[in-house]
């Protein structure tokens, strides 16, 4: 599973790196916006918007752009690595519950 993370601060990014390798889970981590972030993103399972720490421009990019890609969007205020870490553990376990309805 891979997951883009868009926001979150620049000095908690290895945090949220080593909390979702952890999980068993590719990070993509987008703290600044920049110019062809949409494109950036790639063939993610799913986004998540840490919202206090991003612009609402870049946030209306990244849905527009996940919207056209059918990618699930989650947003949470709070940047922290223990709602990182909920978010993943929640991510994770939607996973698990989609792989056993398919078998």
């Amino acid at each position: 599973m891979c997951i883009a993370l868009i926001g979150g601060m620049d000095r908690l990014e290895r945090h949220y790196k080593n909390e979702a390798e952890q999980a068993g889970v590719d990070l993509k981590v987008f703290s600044k916006p920049g110019p062809g972030l949409s494109s950036k993103l790639g063939n993610v399972d799913a986004v998540l918007i840490f919202t206090n720490k991003v612009s609402h421009r870049a946030k209306n990019v990244v849905m527009k752009a996940a919207r056209s890609r059918d990618i699930s969007v989650f947003m949470l205020h709070s940047c922290g690595i223990c709602s990182f870490r909920d978010c993943l553990n929640c991510l994770k376990k939607k996973e698990m519950k989609n792989h056993s309805a398919r078998n």
